[in-house]
């Protein structure tokens, strides 16, 4: 009987709310659900856009040749790996930063480009994850294209990359 009235409730009160602007439909549904306000997902939070500073800093410094730039948003054990399917047999390969950071810093600045897609954070306390497609681009062309998946971590208030997988294959 209680979640009849509940629907009867919104039936009646929804005509009347589709006609009013967006933060009013959103209190008036926290008022009718009994919860705290809605977030929209076009909506982010300190969170996220921390998340995602430091994910744009660390491909800022790749595109500028400047390993200080991603240095910065790295935790000191930071891994960065490849999912490699190579005729059907899928492994996991490991790089070393510290190679990596090399190559970078050898690069004309410019020359490398990771073009980003949208983004997917979840944030949970001290810990994110934040998912997104790329295209990679060297002087001017493009190489390959695939997938990051990022592990952060927040350290002294600041997001650090803990972890980088990828994927490779060529564009579509």
């Amino acid at each position: 009987m209680k979640h009849f009235f509940t629907t009867l409730l919104l039936a009646a009160a929804l005509p009347g709310l589709a006609q009013q602007p967006t933060a009013e439909l959103k209190q008036a549904a926290d008022k009718i659900m009994n919860r705290g306000p809605v977030v929209t997902l076009t909506e982010r939070g300190p969170e996220e856009v921390g998340v995602r500073r430091s994910i744009s800093q660390f491909f800022e410094g790749m595109n500028k040749s400047d390993t200080t730039l991603i240095k910065a948003v790295l935790m000191p054990e930071a891994r960065l790996q490849t999912v490699v399917n190579k005729d059907g047999a899928v492994s996991v390969s490991s790089d070393d930063f510290s190679k990596f950071m090399t190559s970078v810093g050898k690069a004309k600045p410019g020359s490398l480009d990771e073009r980003l897609g949208a983004y997917d954070v979840h944030v949970d306390g001290d810990l994110a994850t934040a998912f997104t497609p790329y295209q990679f681009w060297y002087n001017g062309q493009q190489r390959h294209c695939g997938a990051n998946a990022f592990t952060l971590v927040r350290v002294g208030g600041a997001w650090k990359v803990q972890a980088i997988i990828d994927t490779r294959r060529k564009c579509r």
